[in-house]
């Protein structure tokens, strides 16, 4: 008897299979372009930048620990970790898929028929023992345990677990990535708040300069030398440089206040070197060769665990045109009296089933779910491919600024030079009066933007420095 079911069972199945799985959609799956050039420059660097650990690449003390602090305390960083417990959680849940399911379960209950139904007359016309009758109501105890297992025949439960751990390796490298992030963005802003500290400083010596200015042109104004125009256009230079003044300070207060939102704080000052900005010099940067983004690029790796997700995926849904094979098996006491419960062989009684399922008819949910699978891992193949390009045009771009960098700070300093000389000259040729006074506010005015211009040009050099380190996939290791 057995043996016959056993035929009949298998010759379902081997019909089912002809039927379900060759009549899969056969979809071509992309494969990713990997190949990047040799070298960014001419020269063949070896060394990369990124493996250099952040707390050496920025030797600052305060940026040091202002970025130790973000680590701890950034709110989108702590708002990823947890991204990262649900994506580990999600693995156990795939593992439990296809591991066999077994539970207790207990019940009580009573029920009343009635009389005049198939059910009532028979339980009526039948005795339980010699001389007694089906009790009325007639109660139901229940105890015992079960147990469900699909069996995984076509490994579509192991690949979604493979696809849910190439997932949550994805949501770390999203989570180096953003530390990388968040590093970079950190030490551009302190950098910025320098630069504003320093610009601030030149303010106040300029309001000086000018104020000594405006004295001498009142004197001179007494001495009827030169008109009360001259006068009040030094006077306005002078409301100019101080309103200025006033903008450095919200600008301070607004980056100061960006840094405390990265490290996680409410506003505060913010504790910075006391060395001149325009000193500072930026590191000496080892771009490596461009093979070495795919190992230390966070988001590189991302986009690879992605595409690896969305690969096993498609075997998942191409697996659902096949039978599902699943046992379900369960063994407990029953009885309608509680005092009968634990009687046995009387009151046990168990199941034993295996069910073949297939579908036939009407599978557009199953081929939508594929095709969207496909268009998925086409879609990663696609996200990868830019990734990769993103970053190696992002080095390049980064190292070409911190040589062009370098070559303008060097230009702009001697600008700075030669304006600072002919802001002292233009003051001896006006006391001297072989000057206009418009060529003195001019000069003063060129020798400011100058000044301001250099900055600009340094926090440029610095933010190349952080942004060569970035890109280059620096920081979270």
């Amino acid at each position: 008897m057995f043996r016959n079911k056993f035929y009949i069972y298998t010759t379902v199945f081997l019909v089912l299979l002809s039927l379900t799985g060759c009549k899969t959609t056969n979809l071509a799956q992309k494969e990713a372009n990997k190949n990047v050039p040799e070298g960014f420059t001419v020269s063949r660097d070896t060394i990369n930048s990124a493996t250099i650990k952040w707390k050496d690449y920025f030797v600052d003390a305060p940026l040091n620990s202002l970025i130790k602090t973000a680590l701890q305390n950034n709110q989108e960083l702590n708002i990823t970790l947890q991204e990262i417990e649900i994506s580990k959680n999600e693995i156990r849940t795939r593992k439990g898929e296809y591991l066999p399911f077994i539970g207790l379960k207990g019940g009580a209950g009573v029920e009343k028929v009635g009389r005049y139904t198939s059910q009532g007359a028979n339980d009526a016309n039948t005795e339980i023992k010699p001389g007694i009758e089906t009790p009325e109501p007639l109660q139901d105890y229940m105890i015992g345990a079960y147990a469900t297992w699909e069996i995984d025949i076509w490994n579509k439960l192991h690949n979604a677990k493979k696809s849910a751990i190439s997932s949550y390796l994805a949501t770390v490298e999203g989570k180096n990535f953003m530390v990388t992030n968040l590093i970079s963005e950190i030490a551009n802003s302190y950098y910025e708040l320098l630069a504003l500290d320093n610009q601030l400083e030149i303010v106040h010596q300029n309001i000086d300069i000018q104020e000594n200015a405006l004295k001498i042109v009142k004197l001179q104004k007494e001495s009827a030398r030169v008109t009360e125009l001259a006068v009040k256009r030094f006077e306005a230079q002078v409301f100019d440089t101080k309103s200025l003044e006033f903008e450095i300070q919200q600008k301070i207060i607004e980056t100061e206040n960006k840094i405390n939102f990265l490290v996680g704080r409410f506003p505060q000052k913010v504790e910075r070197s006391a060395s001149p900005f325009i000193d500072l010099v930026p590191n000496t940067i080892h771009a490596g060769i461009p093979a070495q983004l795919l190992e230390n690029r966070p988001d590189v790796k991302q986009a690879e665990m992605e595409l690896a997700a969305a690969k096993l995926d498609i075997k998942v849904a191409k697996a659902r045109f096949y039978p599902s094979l699943g046992i379900s098996a369960g063994i407990g006491l029953r009885a309608f009296d509680s005092k009968y419960l634990f009687k046995t062989p009387e009151s046990l009684l168990y199941s034993l089933a295996g069910d073949l399922v297939a579908p036939l008819i009407n599978r557009n949910a199953i081929k939508a779910t594929y095709n969207t699978a496909n268009a998925k891992q086409i879609q990663a193949v696609f996200n990868y491919e830019k990734t990769i390009l993103s970053a190696y045009i992002e080095v390049a771009n980064q190292l070409a600024k911190i040589d062009n960098m370098k070559n303008i700070y060097d230009l702009k300093s001697k600008q700075v030079e030669a304006l600072n000389t002919s802001v002292t000259i233009s003051n001896d040729l006006f006391r001297s009066a072989r000057a206009d006074y418009m060529e003195v506010l001019l000069t003063q005015r060129d020798a400011l933007e100058s000044k301001f211009d250099l900055i600009e040009t340094k926090v440029q050099q610095m933010n190349a420095m952080v942004n060569i380190y970035h890109a280059l996939g620096g920081g979270w290791n």
